[in-house]
């Protein structure tokens, strides 16, 4: 039997290496959205969280569980060899997934959507797999360079505020300050992970901000990006608190990231920016 330490490190290596911790972090940002609209906690209002769950679940997983990613070097990662070791299990969940989505789909009336839906989906799925062409090749979406932390940050946008707006039936437009909001604290943070994976982008030569500019210099756009979410959202109103602690949590994130940190640091920690942020909503 287990000693309960080690127990406990196994599941909280399931929670976050299996992208549900992450999963979780995108569900609650669709839940304060709702919180945010008038009448959001609906029936509908609810199916956009567990269908914001369910998509973040596969694009995740499925993007852990390609092959080619099993055919590189694991390296010091504890979150790659635990990867490595669950392939099928992610794949398995990927599916789950799927089906869990699909099925949401098809009961909450989406399929009217599909038009605005398809293309989120085509750069999810576009996020690792090479179906890009692009000088002469095919490349993956997260291989042109620069581009992948903006990726990031306008698809969780989207699909965080513009999800329950499709669902109560809302225009976008009054979210649009939101929408930027969202979309500059994302890609600040995405720069982070670029930060974790810097040593190995950089000898696969793939141009992440860190690579092209530096850690110093992606750590100061990182800032001036999540400097912009804060104006934003002071600009529009929201109350300090729901804006400033989670724009300090990341300040501090950004600042003392390095590629040779924990992977509990970044999967813990960075991504748990993103709930706190959705927590902050619920207690005001």
């Amino acid at each position: 039997m287990l000693p309960r330490r080690a127990l406990l490190l196994r599941l909280l290596d399931a929670l976050l290496y299996s992208s549900v911790w992450l999963a979780a972090a995108a569900a609650a940002q669709t839940a304060g959205v709702l919180h945010e609209l008038l009448g959001g906690f609906v029936g509908a209002g609810w199916q956009a969280v567990a269908l914001v769950f369910a998509v973040t679940l596969l694009t995740y997983n499925l993007d852990a569980a390609l092959p080619f990613k099993h055919r590189q070097p694991v390296g010091t990662s504890g979150r790659k060899a635990w990867q490595h070791r669950h392939r099928w299990g992610l794949a398995t969940l990927a599916g789950l997934a799927a089906l869990g989505g699909a099925w949401l789909l098809l009961v909450g009336g989406w399929l009217h959507y599909l038009p605005l839906l398809l293309p989120l989906a085509a750069l999810a799925l576009g996020y690792s797999l090479p179906l890009l062409p692009w000088r002469g090749r095919w490349w993956a979406v997260r291989e042109v360079p620069l581009l992948k932390v903006f990726l990031i940050g306008g698809v969780w946008a989207a699909v965080t505020v513009g999800l329950p707006a499709l669902a109560l039936h809302r225009p976008l437009a009054p979210l649009a300050a939101l929408l930027a909001q969202r979309f500059c604290l994302v890609s600040a943070l995405a720069i982070v992970f670029d930060i974790r994976d810097f040593s190995r982008d950089r000898l696969t030569n793939l141009r992440t901000m860190p690579v092209v500019l530096g850690l110093g210099g992606a750590k100061t756009v990182a800032l001036v990006l999540l400097g912009i979410s804060v104006a934003i959202g002071l600009g529009r109103g929201a109350p300090p608190l729901v804006v400033l602690l989670p724009a300090a949590l990341a300040a501090w994130v950004i600042a003392v990231s390095r590629d040779t940190r924990s992977d509990y640091f970044f999967a813990l920690i960075a991504d748990g920016v993103l709930l706190v942020q959705a927590a902050t909503v619920f207690l005001l």
